[in-house]
């Protein structure tokens, strides 16, 4: 079954919902963000949480407010209901004119909406009670919103770790047909991003790999054992705690700006390493080589790399080549 509903949504609410869909990659084949196959997953994914959630809360200040007031128990559900209602929405409210989108929901949605419909509406419609959903959907940390969005994968990902399992999967970045076979260490999120990140060991190239969560596809937790690694488990966990992006050997780097570059440091924080030493206008890193390189792309002459030779020659490289296509 299919049916569609009109869901009636700040301008702010529609946008904060879009840019998660377009940040855990939801597209159209036209390449367009498909806001409304997020929204289903969101709605299937969240919507125990929330409930359960909202009900804890409701019981909470029906309790507070029996305890201090004589009041029947009916009477206080509806005082209970009405302070939620009213109160505890925050910001999103605002006198901001409200925008319609169509919901189209199949399937598991489908059911959920019917559930709603049936037994929890009161005295609010479907469109409110959905808004209020993506309300507190959107109060959550953006990486424990990604753990909600693809819950299936984390709970095959928590499974295989806790089982210490061999886990196979694709990812939507890789080439066509090539599939990964990983022991799983542990899920790390990264604080710029707010996206989560498995960190594992690659069971065939015997490097440490990582992938974030919202990429990653047909994952398949397989029978197999391995051995889990100590050792290796506490290096990975220091490596995480820098950068969870890329578990990488780290090198030592020196890299020299110029007042451009200096002042482009201290305000592109997004995925900054963290400085080891300065001397003048040397600055000195150990850090991953492939976070260096996708971090000083962005300074152009302003930073220049003078070790370790190998990240020079690749931002040499890659410079080249935009010269070459800027060329014709």
């Amino acid at each position: 079954m299919t049916e569609k509903y009109k869901i009636y949504l700040s301008e702010d609410i529609k946008t904060r919902l879009t840019n998660d869909a377009e940040l855990f990659e939801f597209y159209k084949k036209d390449g367009s963000v498909n806001l409304n196959a997020f929204l289903k997953i969101l709605i299937v994914n969240y919507f125990d949480q929330y409930r359960n959630e909202k009900e804890k809360l409701l019981n909470s200040i029906r309790q507070d407010i029996s305890n201090i007031i004589s009041i029947s128990d009916k009477d206080s559900e509806k005082l209970a209901d009405r302070i939620v209602n009213t109160y505890l929405k925050g910001d999103f409210e605002k006198a901001e004119k409200s925008t319609a989108i169509t919901l189209t929901v199949s399937g598991e949605s489908y059911d959920i909406i019917g559930i709603i419909e049936n037994n929890l509406l009161k005295d609010s419609s479907l469109s409110g009670y959905l808004k209020d959903m993506f309300v507190s959907y959107l109060s959550i940390p953006r990486s424990n919103r990604e753990i909600i969005i693809f819950k299936d994968i984390q709970k095959a990902i928590t499974t295989a770790i806790s089982e210490k399992r061999i886990i196979t999967f694709s990812t939507t970045t890789s080439e066509k047909n090539t599939t990964f076979t990983v022991e799983p260490y542990f899920i790390a999120p990264s604080k710029e991003e707010q996206c989560n990140y498995l960190i594992c060991n690659d069971v065939r190239a015997h490097i440490p790999r990582t992938f974030r969560i919202s990429r990653l596809t047909s994952i398949f937790v397989t029978s197999a054992d391995f051995i889990f690694d100590d050792t290796l488990y506490k290096e990975l966990q220091d490596r995480a705690l820098r950068s969870p992006q890329s578990v990488s050997k780290t090198v030592q780097a020196i890299v020299k700006m110029n007042s451009f570059g200096i002042r482009k440091f201290k305000v592109v924080t997004k995925n900054r390493p963290d400085l080891l030493k300065k001397e003048g206008d040397l600055y000195y890193f150990d850090w991953s080589e492939l976070q260096l390189e996708e971090y000083f792309k962005r300074f152009g002459r302003d930073a220049i790399v003078l070790e370790p030779k190998s990240l020079r020659e690749r931002l040499k490289k890659y410079y080249n080549l935009a010269v070459k296509a800027y060329t014709y």
